[in-house]
């Protein structure tokens, strides 16, 4: 569903107008935090995003919009807080901030912060044109921040002249612990009449 709509003031957005189409298409005001997962873009987007009095994020599920939904809640009330996804709306009058998937985001808006996040979904073959639509016409009145892969880092300095880039670290490694077995598996192993199978060679 790619939502059309605007958020006006009395759905709790801030009041303001537009930047002109010159300016929205420049990367003049956004920031890109680029970087692998694990590394708290997120999170700096939620803190962001309640320092403004109003704002504007598109996650690419709906789980974890619901996940972000939540963490807003906790933090700033639930009668300041909307969830707009394809499959549920919650938009109490007074919502002063939006938690949307970036479908259900509004192609425009008045609200002084706008976040979008895992913007190199840009390049998928079904819903990428949403999220380049997004990322190259949406923006905060006072900040926009676009969160991602370090593989956008050539492709948003091409797109948006001006843009400032930010990288993460990982916060944490990770190992890869090997092929896990169930124990539903185990036991046919142990309870089959054949011996354990070895790479065979064919003869020439």
């Amino acid at each position: 569903m790619d939502g059309g709509e605007k958020f006006g003031p009395g759905q709790g957005f801030g009041t303001g107008t537009l930047k002109s189409e010159a300016m929205i298409l420049s990367g003049r005001g956004v920031t890109a935090m680029l970087g692998p997962t694990n590394t708290g873009k997120t999170h700096f987007a939620i803190e962001r995003m309640v320092a403004h009095a109003s704002g504007v994020i598109g996650l690419p599920l709906r789980l974890l919009a619901r996940e972000v939904y939540t963490r807003l809640v906790e933090r700033v009330g639930v009668n300041r807080v909307a969830l707009i996804t394809g499959e549920e709306k919650i938009s109490p009058p007074q919502a002063r901030y939006s938690v949307c998937t970036v479908e259900a985001m509004p192609r425009e808006t008045d609200a002084a912060f706008v976040a979008i996040d895992e913007v190199q979904l840009a390049g998928d073959l079904e819903r990428g044109h949403i999220f380049t639509d997004r990322i190259l016409h949406l923006r905060g009145r006072e900040e926009t921040l676009l969160l991602g892969s370090a593989t956008m880092k050539p492709i948003l300095r091409q797109l948006l002249p001006g843009v400032s880039i930010v990288e993460r670290p990982r916060l944490s490694s990770l190992f890869y612990a090997g092929q896990k077995r169930s124990p539903a598996c185990r036991a046919v192993r142990r309870s089959s009449p054949f011996p354990p199978t070895r790479s065979m060679r064919l003869p020439n």
